[in-house]
């Protein structure tokens, strides 16, 4: 069985802004996502990678860790 795991960060009071934080945005492998809502000023990652990738850069822009960090069974 499949792990999809989600990350969260809300910008409302971060360090940085969706735009400045998509210029520096390393690579992903395969199966690994960044998603970004303008309206809410929320960004994160989805990953079903079997580890997340190094996110210290991210949340060094960011300021803080993800407000959400789940994890799903990817059902097939």
């Amino acid at each position: 069985m499949s792990v999809v795991r989600i990350l969260i960060w809300s910008l409302a009071d971060s360090k940085t802004t969706l735009a400045e934080l998509r210029e520096q945005l390393p690579l992903l492998d395969d199966g690994d996502h960044w998603v970004a809502n303008d309206a809410s000023e929320r960004f994160g990652l989805v990953s079903t990678s079997d580890e997340l990738p190094d996110l210290v850069g991210i949340r060094d822009l960011i300021g803080k860790e993800p407000e959400i960090a789940e994890e799903y069974d990817l059902l097939e």
